[in-house]
């Protein structure tokens, strides 16, 4: 396993404290959330990598061929590629939970690892994700906590995807909980505010 498979910023946690695994969206890059990353979690380590697929010029983590419609042999390979990274960083900080957060591109590769290896997480937030495919549920998502955030009048992810996640989840047996908006695609302060407590419900540090 390698922890050097993406371009990213770094920081080590203090010991025993999480590490942050910070996802940007289509466009963005290793500096859009790892800002944010560190104040919710000030001790924890950040981990912010940049996607590794350029669509005319903006960062993306998968291909595709058009909004919403995902190229899936390419997902499957980043998947497999992020899970890897994710899982070399915590191996070498076994004492450390896990949380990881990402928008909209980042949520949905996010998403993608999640379903496929929960087992790597404590902690997850879902920033306007939209999963188009079909997961099967598995024994380890049982007590993951899981954040989805969506706008109620997004054009990027139908409120109806987001709610058949959010059913999907709690079926699955993951603890979800939402942060919903009337709004759009964009962020806006109370999914940051969900964020947060997602992020700050106490721990007990490795002694």
């Amino acid at each position: 396993m390698s922890s050097d498979l993406y371009h990213a910023r770094v920081t080590e946690p203090k010991t025993g404290e999480p590490l942050v695994f910070a996802l940007h969206g289509t466009g963005g890059d290793e500096n859009q959330f790892f800002d944010l990353a560190a104040q919710l979690v000030p001790n924890g380590g950040v981990i912010s990598p940049r996607g590794d697929v350029s669509e005319m010029g903006a960062n993306r983590f998968f291909k595709r061929s058009a909004e919403g419609v995902y190229d899936m042999a390419d997902l499957a390979r980043a998947t497999e590629k992020m899970a890897a990274f994710i899982e070399a960083h915590a191996a070498r900080h076994p004492e450390s939970p896990v949380y990881a957060f990402g928008y909209s591109n980042g949520a949905n590769i996010l998403a993608s690892v999640f379903l496929a290896r929960p087992d790597l997480f404590d902690r997850v937030a879902l920033l306007h994700p939209l999963v188009t495919w079909e997961a099967e549920a598995k024994p380890e998502m049982r007590g993951r906590k899981v954040l989805v955030s969506a706008g109620e009048r997004d054009p990027i992810t139908p409120w109806p995807m987001s709610e058949k996640l959010i059913s999907w989840l709690r079926k699955a047996g993951a603890e979800v909980s939402t942060a919903i908006h009337p709004g759009g695609h964009e962020l806006q302060r109370s999914e940051i505010a969900a964020l947060a407590s997602l992020f700050a419900e106490a721990h007990v540090p490795a002694q």
